[in-house]
């Protein structure tokens, strides 16, 4: 398996004392009780009141500013001793490094509102759905066969952490994108944006050029988010919608176009899937067209905290998109661009939180 050199490392060594590992087997025991801890903790803002007192707080203190009972600020604040998240000297406590980051770190805010909102109540059910196949967590949401079906109707507050998930990581990327895809060499003027969601890349896109026109491929239902989202936007007449079931292998891509456009889009689909919609984007391009696939390959990060966060990721898609993808190693997802008819051109890394792109022509 090819790795960056820092995952390579750390997952093919086994560096940990024992006393590490047993620690690391309690954490992994006590989980969702440290998760909720944690949560709270920054929901009942005792980390921000540690943060605004550097010299620390007593847990009177704590309380009077809290509004909790002296028992609830009590166990929160012994169990966030054990977590890491605080300190304590003299009976008073203070903020620790990883508290720190808990409370300031917008990708650690971003997945515990995710995880939260959106993945706790369902990931009671991934056994049963790495059994049958299919995303059975998502029952606790509505009866739907994968979630973007229903991600209309999804709750408001999972509707905005999903949403705010999605879009922390795909818009840090976006910046680094808009000059490797409008590339002066090969003028863009009619883009297809597939499973473009609200149309955040489109409304980069018609910002960037003034001449170009999007289209965005998408289920009906999202289309209709689509156009609220983009509404007001300057230039939105230029941002066009065709409702497509892209999970059908006879739905055929529009064309002809200068570029296609998929981002973090087929880390929605199983290798299968992925394969199909790749071998109709080939069939739709013409000699100059270019197919850009924006993703966040697990096995190319600079950092092993990433891949961390990716490949937990995965089995959010297992028990409540839709059961069979995941965030994918490169390799296959070159393999399955290649098998599809698809020749890799070239590849950019590093694009903004740890995208990589991929510039693919018809082979």
């Amino acid at each position: 398996m090819n790795l960056f050199p820092p995952l390579a490392d750390r997952y093919g060594h086994d560096r940990q004392t024992a006393l590490d590992a047993q620690r690391l087997a309690q954490e992994i025991a006590f989980a969702p009780i440290v998760f909720q801890v944690s949560r709270l903790m920054l929901k009942f803002g005792i980390l921000q009141q540690l943060a605004d007192h550097p010299d620390g707080l007593g847990r009177a203190e704590l309380v009077r500013e809290s509004g909790l009972t002296d028992y609830a600020v009590q166990v929160l604040l012994e169990a966030s001793l054990s977590i890491g998240t605080v300190k304590t000297a003299d009976d008073r406590y203070t903020l620790s490094k990883a508290g720190w980051f808990l409370l300031n770190d917008p990708s650690v805010r971003a997945n515990l509102a995710f995880n939260h909102d959106v993945n706790y109540l369902g990931l009671f059910h991934l056994e049963e759905a790495l059994r049958s196949g299919r995303p059975a967590g998502l029952q606790v949401f509505g009866p739907w066969a994968t979630i973007y079906e229903g991600l209309s109707q999804l709750p408001a507050d999972v509707q905005q952490s999903w949403f705010g998930f999605d879009h922390y990581y795909s818009d840090e990327s976006f910046s680094a994108a808009l000059p490797l895809v409008f590339d002066s060499d090969r003028p863009v003027r009619r883009l297809l944006d597939v499973g473009g969601n609200t149309g955040r890349w489109a409304t980069r896109c018609i910002a960037h050029d003034p001449d170009v026109e999007v289209t965005i491929m998408d289920l009906p239902r999202q289309l209709d988010l689509m156009r609220q989202a983009t509404a007001d936007t300057p230039g939105a007449e230029r941002i066009h919608g065709h409702g497509a079931d892209l999970l059908d292998p006879a739905t055929a891509f529009p064309r002809p176009y200068d570029a296609i456009w998929m981002s973090q889009f087929l880390d929605c689909f199983s290798e299968e899937q992925v394969q199909s919609i790749l071998r109709r984007a080939a069939a739709s391009m013409e000699p100059h067209t270019r197919l850009f696939i924006l993703e966040t390959f697990w096995d190319r990060q600079r950092f092993e905290t990433a891949a961390y966060c990716l490949t937990l990721t995965s089995l959010y898609f297992t028990a409540l998109a839709n059961g069979n993808s995941k965030m994918y190693h490169s390799d296959d997802l070159i393999r399955c661009a290649e098998s599809a008819g698809l020749r890799i051109e070239a590849q950019h890394d590093g694009l903004g939180l740890g995208h990589t792109l991929l510039v693919c022509s018809k082979a």
